[in-house]
This record gives structure tokens, C-alpha cells and sequence, in this order.
């Protein structure tokens, strides 16, 4: 019985780096070719990285991938190719290019174009209008990109009554929490209501906010994952398809029989039957263990990824973080000490009158667990001269924000002296929680040329740390349960002036991610007063968003690309 062996490269593209993802590419089908596979699969516009935004209005850069495909090709000798790229006709089309023997046998054209939350595909792309099978020794294959599985009504369902016993989906599917259950549920289904095997290759990496997981599955007609990629990071995914197996379950059931009774073929169907034998397998393949992560698991490993692919994909080596000794600090130093080693990471104190011994003792113990450099800066006496030059303008006033605000931005300052002199990038340590409601300080703590937990609500930020301390305990237990404060004022605890943060976290998760109306929030247990407080100063706040640092999405609905409200705005629905 003849298998077909299929290999899902699962890399991790550079947006406009085309030779650099040439190369790896390239390396990617060597190593396909000496485990003898017949058909070896790339993510979704794997040539130019993804998005590649109006990279796509720069003719430069679509003859550049154009040229650069043709290479590609140079390399599929005795193996069938399929590149994510940008083809180009009258219009242009994200594009998958099917190559064997140096030759570009045909390009598919994603027929459905997502244009919702962080996706603006028809911004810049035309829809293609036909459907693809490949046909290898009488086995149909079927080709789709991303999108194009997600619709009920979808070119699988045309491939299946066609014949085809495989369908192989190229994807640059972005990460966010709960996103992967979703997926594979999805891809199930599609299996099992058109009895075919499903094989959907994923990209891996950061990309400016977003992050992409990889997770690439192989699914049988009965929706069995038969093999699964490494979660966030790169993989070659090898399986082994007896489609004689699947054509037997097809010939079996007569839902696919009712089906082509009824079907009339349309000139949308093309079908390409390529000169190809299918290998001779000597080498087995070892069977994987597949393993089910935890969600935090799967957000911590995305905030890693996310950060250490936009510091090093932009050419930067270190970064810096002000240590405050809170729950936030110390999870950031975490994960950039996770993503980048401890000697790329330099964490400095910024004590101030009002700093607590705990804090500045918490601060210092997580730098010594982290193995980090520690810089201690105290700021009492810039905050003083300050006020001292100050003085014959806030004569007669009483101390409020403006002083609070002036000690933030003193450290402000002090980091990007520190960014600007040795060129290590400031790391913003603010969380979702504290940027919805405006909690943090313009040029000040939202300092920062990246904000790793921008997309995190408080009550997760806890969540994560646990998960963090739990490989390894670096995180002091002082930080775990003490009140968050930030210490610009005596006695000052977050949520005197904000809510307990576990119903702010709620109000936020259900007014920003859910969308659900001001008006029906306090129906989920939350009393009104609080409601109309916290959806205040979210919509008076949007602001100071815009002019936040980006940072790692893990969240469905992220303030910026997601979320995109106007600053200038008299609707309220309070």
C-alpha cells in the first residue's frame, strides 16, 4: 500500500526579509528531501513573512518575492513544493505556489480574504475565484489558504466531491487565548463532514503585536490528530498518509455519493496532475507523543516568542526594565530573561520617599534570583529640585497627581538616558488592566519601546507568575500577595483608587474583549455604580493608548488593531 509522506515546515518568517526566508526555505526542503517526503507545505505568504501591510504597495517588493519564488522552485527537484507567496497578475493575490523539478506547476489564489480585527487582507489583495487539486498517481489533493477552511461553504467541500482524499491549508493563524482549541475543533469538523484528511500548517514567530503559535496538526476523516507541531516554536512535521485508506472510508458513506449525484463540475475546478512518483519509504518515521498545554502555559510561552522575536528581528540586543519589587516588574524581568538570557537583561531601582524597604528588598532578591545586572538610581533628590523650581508656580496648591506624575516620569526620563547612552530598548512594565482605565503615567511608566504585558489583565498577570515560579521559584512570595501600590504617595494601594481588581478585570473583559453594552454588564453581578466608573475611564482614556508603546497581543479583541476607537468621540453609553 503506497503512503504519502508529508512534511509541514512550521518556520518562522521575517516580514521583508524575502532572501532570509529564501534560504530557510530552501534549508527546510533539503531536510524534507532526506527523510524522503513526496509533498512539504509552508505557511501562508512564508516568502515575504506575514503581514507584510503596504510592504504589498511597493512594486520593489512584489517583483523581489516574485523573483525570489522562481529560486525556490530551482530547489523542488524530485519533491513537490508548496510556498506561501504574493502572486501577480492584473491584480495581486496571496498566493501558494505548488513547484516540482524546478518548474512553478501552478498558484492557488486564497479565495476568502479576512478583513476583521488585526486582519486587512482586502486592503490590499483581489479574491481568487478557483478552486485547486493537485493529482499525484490518481490521489487528489486539495490546496486552500487560511481563511478558506473557516466557512462552512468552502473550497474543501468542493475538493471532497472532486475526489480528494487529502486537503493541505496554509496558514499564518495568529495566537491568542483559547485560539487553539478553536482551531483544532474547527478542522475537525471540516474533516469529518467531508471525510478527508486535513493537514494545516501554521507560521511561528512574533510580528510587532501579533505572535503565531505554530501548532501545525495532521487530522484523519474521523478528526484524530495523527501528528502535531511544537507549540511557538519552528518544526518540520512529518506523517506518513495511506489515502488508499481514506478513499475506502469515502466509498463507505454515501453522504459524499448524494453529493456528486447532484454535483455539476464548474470551470472554477482546476485540476493539475503533476509528473511525480511517489517515493519508496526505507526511512521510518518515530512516533510522536503528542502532548495538550495549559493556556497560561501557552500564554507565557507567546509573551517569550513575542518579545524576543521583535528585540532580535529589529536588531536589538538588550533591554532595560525599571524594578519597582511589583508583581508586574518582576514577571516582565521573567520573560525577557526567559526570551533573551539574563546578560541581555539590566533591571534598575528607582527608589523614592515614598518607596517601602519591602519593595526595594523584593527588587533587588528577584534580580539576584534572575542572575540580572542591577542599577540603583534613587530619584528623592531630582523629585525635590523639581518642586523647588516648581514652587512659585504650585504655591497655594495642595500635592495630587502632578507630583505623583512628576516621580514617574523622573524614572521615565532616567530609562531612556540609559536606552539613548547604551542602546538597551526600554521594556514598559504596565498591564492591560492599568492601560484601560488610564492608570499610568503618559511619558512616564508608559515609557518604553515595547510592552510585554500591554495585552495582560492584572488578574492574569498573577496567573502567570505562579505558572513562572512554578519551573522555577524567582518570583519573591512577597510579590504574590502583597497589595499593589504604585508608591507615589504614602499608604497608596491600586485599588483604593481604582476596584478590587478581579471585578475591574471582569467590567474590562466584558465592556473591551466581549463587547457586551454598559448597560447589561451590571446583569453579570457587578453593581452599576463601579460599572459606569470603570467604562468612564475607559472611554475618556483612549488617548493615552494610542500613545502607549505596542505590545505582545494574547487576547481576541487587543487595544490597537483590534479595538480602534476615536479619540475625538461625544458617544457614550452611559
Amino acid at each position: 500500500m503506497k503512503k504519502i509522506r508529508l512534511a509541514l515546515a512550521q518556520i518562522n518568517s521575517v516580514v521583508g526579509d524575502i532572501e532570509g526566508n529564501y534560504k530557510k526555505i530552501v534549508d527546510f526542503i533539503q531536510k524534507a528531501k532526506e527523510q524522503e517526503v513526496d509533498i512539504i507545505a509552508f505557511p501562508e505568504l512564508a516568502l515575504t513573512g506575514y503581514p507584510p501591510e503596504d510592504l504589498l504597495l511597493k512594486p520593489s517588493f512584489i517583483n523581489k518575492n516574485l523573483e525570489y519564488i522562481q529560486k525556490i522552485a530551482d530547489y523542488s527537484k524530485d519533491i513537490i513544493s508548496i510556498v506561501g507567496f504574493v502572486d501577480k497578475k492584473i491584480d495581486i493575490f496571496n498566493a501558494a505556489a505548488v513547484m516540482l523539478n524546478s518548474e512553478i506547476i501552478t498558484s492557488y489564489h486564497k479565495n476568502h480574504l479576512p478583513n476583521y480585527g488585526v486582519f486587512d487582507e482586502l486592503r490590499y489583495f483581489q479574491k481568487g475565484k478557483e478552486i485547486c487539486l493537485l493529482n499525484i498517481e490518481g490521489y487528489k489533493i486539495g490546496l486552500s489558504i487560511c481563511e478558506d477552511i473557516w466557512y462552512p461553504e468552502n473550497p474543501i467541500n468542493t475538493q471532497a466531491i472532486e475526489g480528494a482524499e487529502l486537503v493541505i491549508n496554509i496558514n499564518a493563524s495568529p495566537y491568542y487565548m483559547g485560539k487553539l482549541k478553536i482551531r483544532e475543533e474547527m478542522i475537525k469538523v471540516r474533516a469529518r463532514d467531508n471525510l478527508i484528511s486535513i493537514a494545516y500548517v501554521n507560521l511561528v514567530g512574533g510580528q510587532d503585536e501579533l505572535v503565531f503559535d505554530g501548532n501545525s496538526i495532521i487530522v484523519d476523516p474521523d478528526g484524530k490528530i495523527h501528528e502535531k507541531g511544537k507549540s511557538f516554536e519552528e518544526d518540520l512535521v512529518l506523517c506518513d498518509l495511506e489515502l488508499d485508506n481514506i478513499f475506502r472510508k469515502q466509498l463507505k458513506d454515501n453522504r459524499l455519493k448524494e453529493l456528486r449525484a447532484e454535483y455539476k463540475r464548474e470551470e472554477i475546478v482546476k485540476e493539475f496532475k503533476l509528473d511525480y512518483k511517489i517515493k519508496e519509504k526505507y526511512i521510518l518515521l518515530p512516533e510522536k507523543i503528542l502532548l495538550d498545554e495549559r493556556e497560561v502555559e501557552q500564554n507565557y510561552k507567546a509573551l517569550v516568542t513575542g518579545l524576543k522575536d521583535y528585540i532580535y528581528k529589529n536588531g536589538f540586543e538588550k533591554v532595560v526594565i525599571g524594578l519597582s519589587g511589583g508583581i508586574d516588574s518582576s514577571l516582565t524581568a521573567c520573560i525577557a530573561v526567559d526570551a533573551l538570557g539574563s546578560e541581555n537583561v539590566k533591571g534598575v531601582l528607582m527608589p523614592s520617599q515614598y518607596t517601602s524597604k519591602e519593595s526595594i528588598e523584593d527588587a533587588e532578591e528577584l534580580a539576584e534570583n534572575l542572575g540580572i545586572e542591577k542599577f540603583v538610581l534613587p530619584i528623592t533628590n531630582i523629585f525635590e529640585k523639581y518642586l523647588q523650581e516648581l514652587e512659585p508656580l504650585f504655591a497655594g496648591t495642595k500635592p495630587g497627581h502632578a507630583e505623583e506624575n512628576l516621580q514617574a516620569r523622573i524614572r521615565g526620563n532616567l530609562l531612556m538616558a540609559l536606552s539613548n547612552k547604551f542602546g538597551w530598548i526600554v521594556l514598559a512594565t504596565g498591564n492591560k488592566s492599568e492601560m484601560s482605565v488610564g492608570y499610568a503615567t503618559l511619558y512616564g511608566d508608559m515609557v518604553g519601546g515595547f510592552a510585554v504585558l500591554k495585552d495582560v489583565l492584572k488578574t492574569k498577570v498573577y496567573e502567570l507568575a505562579d505558572y513562572r515560579n512554578s519551573i522555577s521559584k524567582v518570583i519573591p512570595d512577597r510579590v504574590l500577595v502583597k497589595p499593589p501600590s504604585a508608591e507615589l504617595k504614602p499608604n497608596q494601594k491600586d485599588e483604593d483608587e481604582l476596584l478590587p481588581y478581579p471585578i475591574l478585570d471582569e467590567i474590562i473583559r466584558l465592556y473591551v474583549e466581549e463587547d457586551i453594552p454598559a448597560k447589561e454588564i451590571p446583569k453579570y453581578g457587578i453593581d452599576e455604580e463601579s460599572v459606569k466608573k470603570v467604562i468612564r475611564m475607559i472611554d475618556q482614556n483612549e488617548y493615552k493608548r494610542r500613545q502607549a508603546p505596542i505590545g505582545i497581543r494574547i487576547t481576541h479583541r487587543a487595544f490597537g488593531k483590534d479595538r480602534r476607537m476615536p479619540i475625538t468621540n461625544k458617544f457614550k453609553e452611559l
